[in-house]
């Protein structure tokens, strides 16, 4: 199995900056496991490397979907599988690096995914309430006990879907899964000064620009902070409350990434009191590299 590392770990936790560093000192290249930074121009609001921030390190998955046609976490498993064979070939490492916990899942764990939806029972689907979509699967006997049944679009997926399930493979083969591990006071701030230097970046232009090229409902526009600054450049809300409500947004974000990754026993967290020198040589012990 092609050596691979995978780094995971919440908004603004510092992935970018570590994922760099292993690649620069392992011979690696860069997969980019973000729902959002697929998206071609969502830049700034997304905390896409830019080219200085990428230090000449290869990257790829950025820029790679059109924000009106969206996105799956089945098209990445399928780019990202096709990545690491040709980084692989070149005889480099390839690191996955992300905070989307099912687009990194998808290769650690070789999903199965069902087919995509039909476009009209979808259209159908979206219509309904989720008090009229919970009741739907009910009266279909499906088991809603997997599925948040807060979150609509999980429901609707469970109805398109029968009842059925992604399966998931055991844990890929050498494999190295790091996550970074931050106080919950620390990330707060990271996330406040990232949102401030965000909106100083052009974010405000970057959302109005984009929302007029888009559209304000394409599915990219959804991304924490869009919505917020899309309300603010439509006159709803002030810039103040603009910015507060992105930061709770990012907030928001990184609990739900806590959560998830927190279930997985097979991250091995580290921080920033790890030097950098034993984080790869216990990379290279793992991976015999």
């Amino acid at each position: 199995m092609t050596p691979l590392v995978v780094i995971v770990g919440e908004t603004a936790s510092g992935k970018t900056a570590l994922s760099i560093e292993l690649a620069k000192r392992l011979g690696g290249e860069i997969i980019c496991a973000d729902s959002w930074t697929v998206y071609k121009g969502f830049d700034i609001g997304t905390a896409k490397p830019t080219a200085e921030e990428q230090q000449g390190v290869p990257h790829h998955l950025l820029d790679v979907a059109d924000p009106s046609e969206g996105f799956s976490a089945a098209v990445f498993q399928r780019m990202a599988k096709q990545k690491i064979e040709e980084i692989a070939a070149r005889g480099s490492l390839p690191i996955i690096v992300g905070g989307t916990g099912l687009y990194a899942d998808s290769i650690l764990y070789d999903y199965s995914f069902l087919p995509a939806s039909d476009p009209a029972q979808r259209e159908v689907l979206n219509q309904m309430s989720l008090d009229d979509l919970l009741q739907k699967a009910a009266d279909m006997g499906l088991d809603t006990s997997q599925v948040d049944v807060r979150n609509k679009r999980r429901v609707i997926r469970l109805i398109e879907n029968n009842g059925q399930m992604p399966t998931r493979q055991p844990l890929r083969e050498n494999t190295v899964v790091l996550g970074i591990r931050r106080p919950g006071a620390e990330m707060e701030q990271r996330i406040i000064q990232r949102i401030e230097a965000m909106i100083d970046s052009g974010f405000v232009d970057e959302v109005a620009k984009l929302g007029a090229q888009y559209g304000w409902d394409c599915e990219a526009m959804k991304a924490p902070g869009y919505t917020a600054l899309a309300q603010y450049i439509n006159g709803t809300i002030g810039l103040d409350e603009a910015k507060q409500r992105t930061v709770r947004q990012h907030l928001q974000l990184a609990k739900k990434q806590r959560t998830w990754f927190k279930r997985n026993s097979s991250i091995q967290w580290v921080s920033t009191d790890d030097s950098i020198e034993d984080i790869c040589e216990n990379v290279r012990h793992t991976l015999n590299k």
